[in-house]
């Protein structure tokens, strides 16, 4: 049993991935700090900046992906975005390879590579005036944020792209579109099986 890390800009496709394989998901962004904790960085926007490493917390993540590998169930945050809070918990099971998927995966290949359950690590990678809008969409049917912070920080997200991508292969990811990732992750799943 093993970790696939998904990374990629935000509304690449990382979520849908796991469904579209049907394997267990790790929800990386479920790691949010809450929107009231000291010392969180800022963005221009004047809001809580959470594009930046600092907003998250990645040694919670490591614990879960370690755990999950190891025994096969964790204990999870429920992260509500809209709210900027955690709202409670849940277990995440599985049996076998699962995804670790959000922004800050990249900040976690080598953490994992070194703990010896890496199995691989991805980074999903399209145009990105179609990230932009399928990413829009998203975040306005879940009512993330009000619409106009979420069409100012879509556009300066989507500037963004090419160096959330380049960061990712920089620490270890292979640039892949959500087609080829599929393609890629079915057929060593078939292998695996």
């Amino acid at each position: 049993m093993g970790v696939v890390i998904v990374a990629g800009p935000s509304g690449s496709g990382k979520s849908h991935l796991g469904e579209r394989l049907g394997w267990t998901v790790l929800r990386l962004d479920d790691f949010y700090r809450d929107g009231d904790a000291a010392g969180l960085p800022r963005s221009d926007l004047g809001i809580v900046d959470w594009d930046h490493p600092g907003s998250w917390d990645a040694e919670a993540a490591l614990t879960a992906i370690r755990e999950l590998t190891a025994t096969g169930t964790t204990e999870v945050p429920v992260y509500d975005i809209a709210t900027s809070r955690r709202t409670g918990t849940h277990t995440v099971t599985c049996d076998g390879r699962f995804i670790a998927e959000g922004l800050f995966a990249p900040d976690i290949v080598a953490a994992c590579r070194e703990a010896g359950v890496l199995d691989d690590a991805i980074c999903l990678a399209r145009p990105r005036l179609l990230t932009f809008a399928l990413r829009l969409r998203r975040d306005l049917l879940e009512g993330r944020k009000p619409p106009l912070v979420l069409v100012r920080r879509g556009w300066r997200l989507m500037r963004a792209d090419p160096q959330v991508v380049a960061r990712a292969v920089a620490a270890g990811c292979r640039p892949v579109s959500p087609s080829a990732a599929f393609a890629d992750l079915s057929a060593a799943g078939r292998r695996a099986g």
